[in-house]
């Protein structure tokens, strides 16, 4: 099966416009105002979601998708903020399993509706289901098998309380793979429709399962790094290759303090990647390399330690990529950055948008042991180079 990009932005439109209808919903019920936070789509393989939802208790509805769309969708909130939700809701505590089996149907079915309208067929969902679960139970089953599935994740946050709600879609194939499928025109090159030059942006979905694995590599890869120049054991938390729209990215870093490094990457895929410590983060984990105390928390002498560092984690991330896609990738010096969150990564995002609106980002939190460190790299790869080196890969 090989999956247009193209097409996956506009099924990813699709769960976004899903998830404002859902948050519309749940506002009319609840009194309280939802915004959606980000949605996206993810090529996850059954380890994957594994880690992704490690030591989370979940309670929710989940129904199963017949006719237009088949497959699974789940509603989903941490257990810990159910008193914050029945108090909400009509009956409240009283009523707490049909309360929230109510709150799943109304959000689930506004969630759907888009996509029956983008198709023109009706979506039927089977009653909801109520459940209480830890990890990835909140997943239909056989989600954790195979290789790979696709995963629409939309999260809404209230504005008013500390109330956050997660949206899966776990689509089959059948009906969705007709959307994914790579029916869309060409895409223009890079260079645009002005130079004549047309340049499919379908890929292989076996490639995409492996750069999603290769993803992997390069962040156990760059923890080991860390491990190396800091003597501080780290571990990958979570890592994984994820297709949203650009503008949201930054939003995802947050508006905390961050300060790391930024690189161009030159080859095929060409990007960028950003490896963002939060501030305290940071100035641990540059004064543990330092050999003696540094003139100030985030002076030059741990700005240079930090930019360090960012440069062997940098190559360890990408020549796993280059040594499997068979191309060559470079990178530049690193540019050290220190503000929030967002402002970091916005001019990456600037300048990949100029080329398109959506695209691939892998995604890695890595932790540390001995002091409370978390480093987050963003990888933001050209679209269009990486089909290219993705469609090579698939054949012999």
């Amino acid at each position: 099966m090989r999956v247009d990009v193209r097409a996956l932005g506009a099924c990813n439109r699709l769960a976004e416009q899903g998830a404002k209808q859902a948050a519309s919903a749940l506002s009319d019920l609840t009194g309280t105002d939802l915004a959606v936070e980000v949605t996206g789509a993810s090529v996850a393989s059954g380890e994957d979601l594994a880690e992704l939802f490690a030591g989370r208790e979940s309670i929710g509805v989940s129904v199963g998708l017949r006719g237009g769309l088949d497959g699974e969708a789940v509603l989903a909130f941490d257990a810990v903020n159910a008193d914050a939700l029945l108090s909400l809701l009509p009956g409240g505590a009283s009523m707490e399993r049909s309360a929230v089996t109510e709150v799943g149907n109304i959000a689930l079915g506004g969630f759907l509706d888009g996509w029956a309208n983008y198709l023109g067929k009706a979506i039927d969902m089977t009653p909801p289901r109520y459940f209480e679960a830890d990890g990835a139970a909140v997943l239909p089953d056989g989600a954790l098998a195979g290789d790979g599935v696709f995963l629409f994740e939309s999260r809404l946050d209230a504005t008013t309380t500390d109330l956050d709600f997660s949206i899966y879609m776990l689509p089959d194939s059948g009906p969705f793979r007709d959307l994914i499928v790579g029916k869309t025109a060409p895409a223009a090159t890079a260079g645009g429709e002005a130079n004549g030059g047309t340049e499919s942006t379908a890929v292989p979905y076996e490639s995409l399962s492996t750069f999603s694995s290769l993803a992997k590599k390069g962040s156990a890869n760059a923890a080991d790094n860390i491990a190396m120049m800091t003597g501080l054991e780290a571990t990958v938390d979570v890592s994984r290759l994820r297709f949203v729209p650009l503008a949201d990215v930054p939003a995802e870093v947050g508006t905390d303090p961050h300060a790391g490094s930024v690189f161009e990457l030159q080859g095929e895929p060409s990007g960028y990647l950003a490896i963002l410590f939060e501030e305290s983060s940071a100035a641990a984990v540059a004064d543990a390399m330092l050999p003696m105390d540094p003139d100030e928390p985030l002076g030059d002498m741990a700005q240079n330690a930090l930019c360090e560092l960012g440069n062997v984690m940098t190559s360890g991330f990408i020549d796993g990529w280059a040594n499997v896609l068979g191309t060559s990738i470079t990178h530049s010096p690193p540019e050290f950055v220190h503000d929030i969150g967002a402002s970091t990564i916005s001019p990456l995002v600037a300048k990949l948008s100029e080329r398109q609106d959506y695209g691939f980002v892998i995604d890695t939190a890595i932790e540390t042991e001995g002091i409370q460190a978390r480093c987050d790299v963003y990888a933001l790869p050209d679209e269009r180079e990486l089909a290219r080196a993705l469609d090579r890969l698939s054949k012999p």
